[in-house]
């Protein structure tokens, strides 16, 4: 019986033999181990480590994994109507919100997402409460994980013809029935989207309370923010890629000196001309 407990000592030993023994390695692990698993992983290979900088080590990964399934209840919380959705016989549950509402220049955008049953997606929340960076962080992960997503939107043009409340709408529609795969239940931030053709709920501050529609103000937000960088390549001296076309001290002060671009929104006050023209000429984009 002897050979055998050698054998397993030889594995043993050549499983601890490979664990990484410099603590340069360990914190260069520790500093891209970001989801529970991974902490985990690497919380187990420091078990037993008695040195300084890895007990050190071991405490701030312990705090990453109190804050990792911290933030998994969060996440669970978000997706709570969802989950009774799923258990009523809902498959497919989009999301959909818009960005733009407020603006001075561009278009309306909205996007619609329809995400999996089990999604990883840390950090969700309403565009408007996440960082730049972290929207493009998030917006990569939520178009991997999904099962479809699409942005629609609404033109400066449409926005003075219809008014700005209808060409959401608008744009809303237009995310939705753009979708690949089709929702059998959408949850809709704030408003009922008319002619949707589909079962819809609203929920009032939706973005934040749900994760679907804050998903979906996630890929709106992003996707709004680089046409904004784009129209202010071609339509230099307003700002518009630092204020997305909303009515800062600046923005309103370049409307003064150089009048309104074609994509700024006539039918808003400050854009409007002298005589109370109508809308400017329909921009490329």
């Amino acid at each position: 019986m002897s050979a055998p407990r050698a054998g397993a000592q030889g594995v043993l030993h050549v499983a601890r033999a490979a664990r990484p023994t410099s603590l340069r390695e360990l914190r260069e692990r520790a500093r891209t181990a970001r989801d529970l698993r991974s902490v985990r992983a690497l919380l187990r290979r420091l078990d037993g480590d008695r040195r300084a900088g890895s007990r050190t080590l071991a405490a701030q990964l312990e705090r990453r994994a109190e804050r990792c399934v911290a933030e998994r209840r969060r996440q669970r919380r978000l997706f709570r109507l969802r989950a009774e959705l799923f258990r009523g016989g809902a498959e497919r549950v989009a999301g959909v919100d818009e960005v733009g509402v407020g603006p001075l220049a561009g278009p309306v955008v909205a996007a619609a997402v329809i995400l999996p049953r089990r999604v990883d997606l840390p950090g969700l929340d309403d565009s408007k409460r996440v960082s730049a960076r972290e929207r493009e962080r998030l917006a990569v992960s939520i178009r991997a994980q999904s099962f479809a997503w699409s942005v629609g939107q609404a033109s400066v043009a449409e926005i003075d013809r219809l008014n700005i409340y209808w060409a959401a709408l608008l744009a809303m529609r237009r995310a939705v029935h753009g979708l690949t795969t089709t929702p059998d239940q959408v949850l809709v931030d704030a408003r009922r989207i008319p002619e949707l053709g589909l079962p819809q709920r609203a929920l009032v501050h939706g973005d934040r309370r749900d994760g679907t529609i804050a998903a979906a103000s996630i890929l709106a937000k992003v996707h709004r923010d680089a046409l904004m960088a784009r129209l202010d390549a071609a339509y230099p001296g307003y700002g518009l890629a630092t204020h997305m076309g909303y009515a800062t001290a600046a923005h309103r002060a370049a409307i003064v000196r150089r009048g309104p671009s074609p994509v700024h929104r006539r039918s808003f006050a400050p854009c409007a001309t002298p005589s109370g023209g109508g809308a400017a000429p329909e921009a490329p984009l």
